[in-house]
């Protein structure tokens, strides 16, 4: 018997690292899972590990960024299981990384911004009306240690601070209906996102591991860990939080 048996969870950007280790976390703790990718082939191999695992999951091709096809994904995912009982609105994009903030461009800076900001908040606006109908429901945000201290990339620390203010935002806002709001803030986590720089610059893994107090880069099923706890009863009287998962990098 899982934590989660019988409930539906919905999980972006789960063609791979973070959103991929949830939505196995999820289904092994008997969810249903709703998998959401623009990456169909890697979304329909996370549906087929799920499956491999014993669990059930649908996949749902999806651009966050556009809020007729977040509404979509809702609908599905209610139309095939019924129910919307938790969210981790994961899916994000690096943007230009180390460029400094007068040197981005405008094309990047918006889709940055549209995918990782207005993604979560489109997540919310589709998920949440489903969840007041049945009366709660649990929702995770991925925002970043970027999006608590400053980062080398302006446009990634300011989609990230952005997610932990519209996390408190929504988890005030709802806290009385049921529906409970928090965020989870990675550290460095090996994950292909981090891996496209480890392979454009080697030298940064030895400066990820020195910067870290644990002393090693995360794995992302230790973020996905925090979400499956963040929508359990477990966290039942948590609401509002940014939980770092950084290894101690920001309590420096």
């Amino acid at each position: 018997m899982g934590q989660l048996d019988g409930k539906v969870a919905l999980i972006t950007g789960a063609s791979s690292g973070i959103g991929r280790a949830s939505a196995l976390a999820f289904a092994r703790e008997g969810a249903t899972v709703v998998v959401a990718d623009v990456d169909t082939a890697g979304g329909a191999e996370t549906v087929r590990l799920v499956e491999s695992a014993g669990g059930r999951a649908l996949f749902v091709k999806t651009d966050v960024s556009q809020a007729s096809e977040v509404e979509a994904l809702v609908q599905a995912s209610v139309a095939a299981y019924g129910r919307l009982d938790y969210a981790h609105n994961n899916a994000g994009i690096e943007g230009m990384v180390l460029t400094p903030t007068a040197d981005w461009t405008e094309e990047a800076w918006n889709q940055i911004i549209n995918i990782n900001l207005k993604g979560v908040w489109l997540g919310m606006k589709y998920q949440i009306p489903q969840m007041l109908k049945q009366g709660g429901g649990a929702i995770v945000n991925t925002a970043s240690i970027a999006g608590l201290v400053g980062s080398r990339s302006a446009g990634y620390g300011a989609s990230k601070h952005g997610i932990v203010g519209l996390t408190k935002t929504a988890a005030l806002e709802y806290a009385k209906s049921g529906i409970r709001v928090n965020a989870v803030c990675p550290g460095v986590i090996r994950t292909p996102m981090v891996q496209r720089s480890l392979d454009r610059m080697p030298e940064l893994e030895e400066r990820f591991v020195a910067v870290e107090p644990i002393g090693r880069i995360g794995r992302p099923e230790e973020v996905a860990e925090a979400a499956v706890w963040l929508c359990s009863a477990a966290a039942s009287f948590v609401t509002g939080h940014a939980m770092t998962v950084d290894g101690g990098y920001v309590a420096q």
